[in-house]
């Protein structure tokens, strides 16, 4: 909650300015000379209506023939000049908008790199593909467009304006007043319309997150015939959305008609006192004509400029949002001081360690323990007693909420995140493969390693029979977290990938709960392999696998409430260790 409450801060102008400028600087003459372009753009708007009044005079009032022939030509010259123009800022305004978008993605992906695993329990991925991703797209596309489109409309309105007081100063004046009550307005709509806007941009996050529970639970989905559940599900958000957007077009739309209305009376004003004018010879109507025409150029834009309006409002949105993620801090980073990893030294010890997830609510209460270098400890207990938790603590993917994990002597909080996880190995029930192929998968266990490293690892996980089979052998595609391969292909390759870390402390946390007997026993021997002169903890809920573990440790609601070999546990009457292993093998 505290996290959600961060990514609501608000920010001024320069704070914007600030956070955005280094992403920016480096194409800034590339994005100024796409501001430049666009000022002749919008000038050269007037060049028609200016050119009316010599055509106007010569040609229609006094019928001369000595008609001035370059006025057409000047008027092609002039709007192929605005064209050229046009492309060159058009295709300046997309590298650099692309550029930025692209270095926005980068940083923002460096950040969510960064992140806890607390941050992506909070948020889901819905959330972070819309904050870390769409939200550049939106900002970065939609800014420049408008900005290219606001520089050339404002430097159009000056020269039209202009062109009006050359013709007429009375009829413009009428003009420019009509205009800015035209403006008035917008002043209310910024504060009638964010709310929504951002009340849409949230639920399109749970469009993604639809699609990502459709690919990734597309058997649950299909065994449990939850296709009417999940229709049901993307239909809701779907009409919340429809919902919003008619809400936003209620607050908005009336903008359009009342411009028209507004910018109609301008009109009707200036055709009413300039017709007074030309029959009083204060104007001629070329003059007139000229100022028609000008005025019709300036007011068009202001018909649409409640959608402009609308869409910039997104993009600074969308702008306020990436400013949030960028600003907000990981919680678990390097300290100042912080070193390399020195080792195992005697052992890991946990002292008066306490944790909790929520505010208030203990996971973990006063756990001490140590794990003498070299040894293997077995962790068990009942289902949501803390055993995952404690394990979770060695790598700080979370921190303790009180007391100290010590390896080597030094708290872990002393060396470097790199450094520490890099000597620690995990594999989880469900391990996460990439897509990719099978040395791929090998190699983010250690990037350097050689074919010969990597065939030799997949002897010591019993895979090297099943990947000599395969028609590219280690360069086989294994499909999105390895889809293709079966429970045990997947178990056993995440344990060649732990293994070929050569890590000094391992993490098995239930690595084979998930697969029969047959898979159960290959894996076992696997997994012994890997277990071979490190400091292992071991997660199981099969009691059979860790019989012979040096220690065994039993965690009960947070608590370490019993500690000893098998057969020391297994002899104390009444005792939780006692009660689970009799629980599975009294039928045995």
């Amino acid at each position: 909650m505290e996290r959600k409450e961060q990514m609501k801060a608000k920010r001024n102008f320069y704070e914007y300015y600030k956070m955005m400028w280094p992403f920016i600087r480096p194409y800034f003459l590339r994005a100024l000379l796409a501001v430049l372009i666009s000022i002749p753009i919008g000038a050269l708007d007037s060049v028609i209506a200016l050119s009316l009044k010599p055509y106007m005079d010569v040609v229609l009032i006094e019928k001369s023939a000595h008609s001035p022939v370059y006025i057409p030509v000047l008027i092609i010259a002039f709007t192929s000049l605005q064209g050229f123009l046009n492309y060159s800022a058009t295709y300046l305004n997309t590298w650099v908008g692309t550029k930025i978008n692209q270095d926005l993605k980068r940083c923002l992906f460096q950040k969510l790199m960064r992140f806890e695993t607390s941050f992506f329990d909070a948020f889901d991925s819905g959330v972070v593909i819309q904050r870390f991703s769409a939200d550049t797209d939106t900002a970065c596309s939609g800014l420049l467009d408008n900005l290219k489109s606001m520089v050339s409309k404002f430097f159009s309105s000056v020269s039209l304006i202009a062109v009006l007081f050359y013709n007429s100063w009375q009829l413009a004046i009428i003009a420019v007043a009509v205009m800015l009550l035209a403006f008035l307005p917008l002043s209310t709509v910024k504060r009638r319309i964010k709310k929504t806007i951002l009340q849409s941009v949230q639920e399109r996050t749970k469009i993604y997150t639809n699609y990502n529970e459709m690919h990734s639970g597309n058997k649950t989905i299909s065994g449990y015939n939850l296709q009417d559940y999940m229709y049901q599900k993307f239909d809701n958000t779907l009409k919340v959305l429809f919902k919003l957007a008619m809400k936003i077009v209620k607050k908005t739309a009336w903008m359009t008609p009342l411009m028209h209305v507004v910018v109609s009376a301008g009109i009707a004003a200036v055709i009413w006192y300039g017709s007074t004018l030309i029959v009083n010879n204060k104007i001629t109507p070329g003059n007139f004509v000229s100022f028609i025409t000008a005025l019709v150029l300036l007011y068009t834009p202001i018909k649409s400029i409640g959608k402009t309006y609308n869409n910039m409002q997104v993009s600074f949105l969308a702008i306020d949002r990436i400013a949030e993620i960028l600003d907000l801090p990981a919680k678990i980073q390097d300290k100042e001081d912080a070193c390399d990893f020195e080792g195992v030294g005697e052992g890991i010890v946990f002292k008066d360690v306490c944790f909790e997830y929520n505010e208030g609510v203990r996971v973990l209460e006063n756990i001490n323990l140590f794990v003498k270098a070299g040894s293997n400890v077995a962790i068990v207990g009942n289902s949501g007693g803390g055993k995952t938790t404690l394990v979770n603590l060695l790598p700080r993917f979370y921190d303790v909420k009180s007391g100290q994990i010590l390896i080597g002597g030094k708290d872990i909080k002393d060396y470097t995140l790199h450094s520490l996880r890099e000597n620690i190995a995990e594999v989880f029930q469900d391990n996460f493969l990439f897509s990719g192929t099978i040395k791929d998968n090998i190699l983010t266990g250690k990037p350097s390693a050689t074919d010969e490293e990597i065939k030799e690892v997949l002897k010591l996980v019993y895979l090297d029979e099943f990947v000599a089979h395969l028609k590219d052998g280690i360069n086989t595609e294994i499909g999105e977290r390895g889809a293709l391969l079966s429970g045990g292909q997947r178990q056993r390759l995440a344990i060649a990938r732990a293994l070929i870390k050569d890590a000094p402390i391992v993490i098995l946390d239930e690595a084979t709960s998930a697969l029969d007997n047959k898979s159960e026993a290959v894996v076992q021997k696997a997994i012994e392999n890997l277990m071979r002169n490190r400091t292992v903890f071991v997660i199981a809920h099969r009691l059979s696998t860790i019989k012979n573990a040096e220690k065994i440790v039993v965690v009960n609601e947070g608590k370490l409430v019993e500690e000893g070999t098998h057969d020391e546990l297994v002899a104390i009457c009444g005792g939780i260790y006692q009660t689970l292993y009799n629980a599975q093998f009294k039928n045995l």
